[in-house]
């Protein structure tokens, strides 16, 4: 009520505090008219002071209190089991009906769990599920009806959940499961004979159904377009013949192939002083540029494009106009290559890169140990423009520091790097040349060999970053694609890829350990690392990531080495030309087959 002076006021104060009109008392006589007077007088003086207090103040408006409201008891996650285990939020090698129990500090009301409580997988498709309820409702038993092996799935719990008085959630939670491997064979098992054929022929397919139309030549990857690898193709050539060789193509129609090859090559491919292009296109010759100072020769890949050239004019050695004619175009590329030009300037070291816009700005010596062993052997075997052996000693051994001597998860490592870098050192510059029995100053090849692949091996035995799926039957680190990217994995750089070429190229190193991962990825993981070309580049259990690509430097050691474990084919053509044998004995290899 709003507070003015007067008497109004007044008289209704008086009247609601005493529940009476007021008037004064004359029944009583004069000492009662006094006596209501004084006590009127008294209220009349109470009043004013306290109109007086009021009327100096600020005008106010009294207004009612709201009603205060209850708040809901708190509600919280409490505890999780998979399964009946608690190992956090993240859980590998979960079956496919797992039990998931959700506990709460309150009871859960069952109307908010199918809005608040979803299982999805990678892509985002919804997993069905049903629920369940124990310890009087604060327990929420989720239980899948049917996941698929090897995805990942995700199951959220949103702050939509409520509590049966209401209350929400006070945080939401994620819970990561990746489903196990389903242990049935996934294609029909046969002989190991047949297994071996069926991958040499099935990735023989990336080098000669996938060629390129115009060249011949083998496209970088299964995306690449026009866009074809000088390495690549030199691994695809040497494929090629062990197609011949084991009558997967015809004689003929591998004549023909190499004769689109080389005629390539020869006569619109661009080169710089003999040498190729990392990339270029396979429609014109072009150089494609590998980087941006990369946009000229590529010492390395040249290499190992004439690893395969000398290997194919080795088999087609036939009488006939044809075979004669295409021997005699590979001596030509071959011949043309100065090697001892890329010394720059006559210097103890071979350099990987010469571009005709940057000259050697890029200035990357060739220095071992990793992949490029053939290109100081092909440089000491050339008839034209050979190295000495000072280059080699100087340049690659690096004066003997690329000695090693550490041991390393139960294996002592010759040359190279710490745990020995990624397996496709011991693989790309021994498609041709032959470690067993081979050896020289600093070590013996097969020995080096054999230690690098049980040192990758056992690291991923041992798997001490845990990732999911790493065993005996899973192992293999190498270059190779990533999930969105691209790396040279090993045990210094383990993203949890493995490459299926890794395991299957070192079958001629590691026989037992190798077939028993090739059948672990053709039978177990079946079409998930299986396709079209062999088998895929590389997958991820931790992520649960399968790449769809093929590259031609990964497809290339698998049905070379395989062939080279099987039968010594590639080996025995290439360690047979007259030049190699002579560059080798002049940097002071030995061996049976020198």
């Amino acid at each position: 009520m709003r507070a003015v002076g007067n008497k109004q006021l007044i008289d209704y104060e008086v009247a609601r505090i005493f529940g009476q009109p007021l008037f004064l008392n004359f029944n009583e006589g004069p000492f009662g008219i006094f006596n209501s007077g004084m006590k009127y007088l008294k209220v009349y003086s109470w009043l004013l002071v306290l109109v007086i207090i009021i009327s100096c103040g600020k005008e106010k408006i009294i207004t009612p209190q709201q009603p205060v409201v209850p708040t809901p008891e708190s509600f919280s996650f409490n505890s999780l089991k998979v399964n009946g285990l608690y190992n956090g939020f993240n859980y590998t090698s979960v079956n496919t009906r797992p039990v998931i129990k959700l506990s709460f500090t309150a009871p859960v009301n069952h109307t908010s769990i199918a809005n608040s409580i979803s299982l999805k997988n990678k892509s985002g498709v919804v997993a069905a599920y049903n629920a369940t309820y124990e310890n009087n409702d604060s327990t929420v038993v989720i239980s899948p009806l049917a996941l698929q092996p090897i995805t990942q799935y995700s199951l959220d719990v949103s702050t939509g959940l409520q509590s049966s008085k209401n209350a929400s959630l006070a945080s939401s939670l994620t819970i990561k499961l990746i489903t196990a491997i389903d242990s049935t064979n996934k294609f029909p098992v046969i002989s190991d004979d047949q297994l071996l054929d069926l991958v040499e022929k099935q990735t023989l397919k990336y080098f000669w159904d996938f060629g390129h139309p115009t060249s011949g030549l083998a496209r970088e990857r299964n995306t690449s377009g026009d866009v074809v690898t000088t390495g690549g193709s030199g691994f695809g050539v040497m494929a090629i013949v062990t197609g011949v060789n084991r009558n997967f193509i015809t004689r003929a129609d591998g004549l023909a192939r190499m004769q689109k090859i080389v005629s390539f090559l020869k006569n619109t491919a661009q080169k710089f002083h003999g040498a190729f292009p990392h990339w270029m296109n396979g429609a014109t010759g072009a150089v494609v540029p590998f980087s941006t100072q990369d946009d000229g020769a590529d010492l390395v890949e040249t290499s190992y494009l004439m690893q395969g050239l000398l290997t194919v004019r080795q088999y087609f050695n036939g009488a006939g106009a044809d075979e004669t004619k295409l021997r005699a175009d590979i001596n030509i590329l071959w011949n043309n290559v100065e090697w001892d030009w890329f010394r720059q300037n006559s210097q103890n070291t071979l350099f990987w890169h010469w571009s005709p816009n940057y000259a050697w700005s890029t200035n990357m010596q060739v220095n071992g140990w990793d992949e490029a062993l053939i290109t100081y052997v092909l440089g000491a075997s050339s008839t034209t423009h050979a190295i000495p052996k000072i280059v080699y000693d100087n340049g690659w051994a690096l004066n003997g520091a690329i000695k090693n001597g550490n041991t390393y998860f139960g294996v002592k490592l010759p040359l190279g790097p710490p745990q020995g870098g990624p397996l496709f050192f011991a693989q790309y510059s021994f498609l041709g040349i032959n470690p067993n029995g081979l050896a020289d100053a600093y070590t013996s090849y097969d020995v080096q060999n054999k230690a690098h692949t049980m040192i990758n091996y056992n690291y991923c035995i041992a798997n001490p970053q845990a990732h999911n799926g790493y065993s005996a039957d899973c192992w293999g680190l190498t270059a190779s694609d990533i999930e969105n990217g691209y790396t040279a994995s090993s045990p210094t750089n383990d993203v949890g890829v493995i490459a299926p070429t890794a395991a299957i190229a070192s079958l001629p190193y590691t026989p037992t350990q190798s077939m028993q991962a090739l059948k672990f990825f053709y039978y177990k993981l079946g079409d998930k690392t299986w396709g079209q070309y062999g088998f895929y580049d590389a997958f991820n259990l931790t992520s649960v990531w399968f790449a769809d690509s093929y590259l031609a430097i990964d497809q290339g050691p698998i049905i070379i080495m395989t062939e080279n474990y099987r039968s010594g084919l590639l080996w025995n053509l290439f360690m047979s030309c007259p030049e190699v044998k002579t560059g080798m004995k002049n940097l002071g290899f030995t061996s049976p087959k020198l």
